[in-house]
């Protein structure tokens, strides 16, 4: 299926490695050019080489996603050597380690954790906004999590806090953005099969497998495909939603 989405402009914040790095792989393969965001410049530079070496068009903006004037700054670069903004990918984020339970939590992790994932979630939006609209086209894909949708664990109640305000920031964004050709929807991983994943033991992925009805977990890839639909002109109609891609897990039980 052609995604009609050459030439469209992809910004992936976190794109270094992991879920970002496949996506923008997802989208440069659909003929996008690329801009990875990332902290890490020597990552950034690695993931791009790899991009580059299928072909695909992209570039390394270095940079943290959730400070108000690099972001600022980075969409003016972005715009200006890239020639406009038309996909975003909000994808930055931090995993739960350690986990704290309420009664525990610092104030310092709350804050951390919120900024990581709903400050750079508001911020690249924000920024991105008004060169879509310019344009009267453009596609933002937030990513939430199971954690939310499947009402919270204990330990991660910062973490599915944050997971729960991108989602309702997704479907208020939504309604704001539509009229300007801009959807706006986000997407509800599971367990990843990433590099916290990998360091699991044996036994917790083999639990974690257990409880999936599929089987398995999730594998990144499956995670950029879905996002790779939603920012198609196919996903044209398909606004303020959330798709859970989890393998049916959000239900089930967290121990067995």
């Amino acid at each position: 299926m052609d995604l009609g989405l050459q030439g469209k402009v992809a910004v992936i914040t976190g794109g270094a490695r992991g879920i970002g790095l496949c996506e923008a792989q997802a989208l440069g393969r659909e003929g996008c050019v690329i801009a990875l965001i990332d902290l890490d410049a020597a990552a950034a530079s690695s993931a791009v080489d790899s991009l580059r070496g299928e072909g695909i068009q992209a570039s390394a903006f270095i940079g943290n996603a959730a400070d108000e004037a690099t972001v600022r700054r980075l969409v003016f670069e972005i715009c200006e050597d890239l020639g406009g903004l038309d996909i975003l990918v909000n994808n930055a984020g931090i995993g739960v380690k350690p986990a704290y339970l309420v009664r525990d939590l610092p104030f310092a992790e709350w804050q951390r954790m919120l900024s990581v994932h709903m400050d750079s979630t508001f911020l690249w939006s924000r920024e991105a906004i008004p060169p879509m609209a310019a344009r009267g086209w453009g596609r933002i894909v937030n990513t939430s999590s199971m954690n939310f949708t499947g009402g919270g664990r204990p330990g991660v109640a910062h973490y599915s806090a944050a997971k729960a305000g991108i989602a309702g920031f997704t479907r208020t964004l939504a309604k704001e953005a539509g009229p300007h050709g801009i959807t706006v929807n986000a997407v509800a991983p599971g367990y990843v099969e990433t590099e916290l994943i990998a360091g699991f033991t044996p036994e917790m992925r083999a639990l974690l497998a257990r409880q999936n009805p599929v089987g398995r977990t999730c594998k990144p890839e499956e995670v950029a495909a879905s996002v790779a639909f939603l920012c198609s002109q196919q996903a044209a109609f398909i606004n303020g939603e959330l798709l859970c891609i989890d393998g049916g897990r959000r239900d089930f039980a967290w121990e067995n």
